[in-house]
């Protein structure tokens, strides 16, 4: 399996998180700035709807705080029977920002569920073209993690191709290891890494792990081999395992 048959992502996530619409929308406003200047093609977002003119992907998404809460507003879940909000799961939306060869962006915020889906930011850059080649190179992948990472505040953060995360990780609940792997302060202490695992900090925020300079691919035994390595260094750290929620009371 080459680079370019592998499927990465760049994702990063926390858990539950009380913040109403507008505080989301006011960290979404700061993302897409944020995002905008990592890659050309992050100028412009669209969201689903009726109506759209046909030559656009979608509806426009102005990265405008109140605009963000209307459009977060819109992507409450709702009860199958008489469509009442379901408050702890916060908001989810997704956007993209081409027809074809698009990124596509899925946001859920707000959410304060132990037993729900993780918050979460999740970019899948396009399977193909000159867009997925800028984007999958250390220097934007890192800028665009330290937008993730600044604007959402996360426990983690990753980029990785999701072959490579299927080897590498054991199951449950963890930080999943990547390609770049960002950990918050709020996990523990970092240890000492082996070369050429590259550290560096995200303002007081916690640390963005760099691998390797080169794209790090599940096709290649060695790279798999030291993905699993640095990550056995973090779980002995006790910086991998998450706490599993209390069951549900019946």
């Amino acid at each position: 399996m080459r680079e370019d048959d592998e499927d990465y992502y760049v994702g990063a996530y926390w858990g539950p998180r009380k913040e109403t619409a507008l505080e989301c929308a006011r960290r979404a406003e700061l993302f897409f700035h944020m995002l905008a200047r990592c890659d050309a093609s992050f100028a412009q977002w669209y969201g689903a709807g009726r109506g759209f003119p046909r030559e656009l992907p979608g509806w426009p998404v102005r990265p405008e705080m109140k605009e963000l809460e209307t459009f977060l507003l819109k992507g409450r879940s709702r009860t199958d029977v008489g469509k009442e909000v379901i408050e702890r799961l916060g908001f989810s939306q997704m956007v993209w920002n081409a027809k074809r060869e698009a990124t596509k962006l899925h946001l859920t915020c707000g959410g304060y569920s132990p037993w729900g889906g993780p918050n979460l930011c999740l970019l899948n850059p396009p399977r193909q073209g000159a867009v997925r080649e800028r984007l999958l190179r250390v220097p934007v992948l890192a800028e665009v993690l330290t937008s993730m990472v600044t604007a959402w505040d996360p426990d983690y953060a990753m980029a990785s191709s999701s072959q490579m995360v299927d080897f590498v990780e054991k199951g449950g609940s963890e930080v999943r290891m990547g390609w770049l792997t960002y950990l918050s302060r709020r996990l523990g202490n970092l240890p000492p890494l082996p070369a050429p695992v590259r550290i560096e900090p995200v303002g007081t925020l916690g640390w963005l792990l760099v691998l390797s300079p080169e794209p790090m691919t599940a096709s290649n035994p060695e790279h798999v081999a030291f993905t699993a390595r640095v990550r056995e260094f973090l779980d002995r750290a006790g910086l991998i395992q998450r706490p599993q929620p209390e069951p549900a009371a019946e």
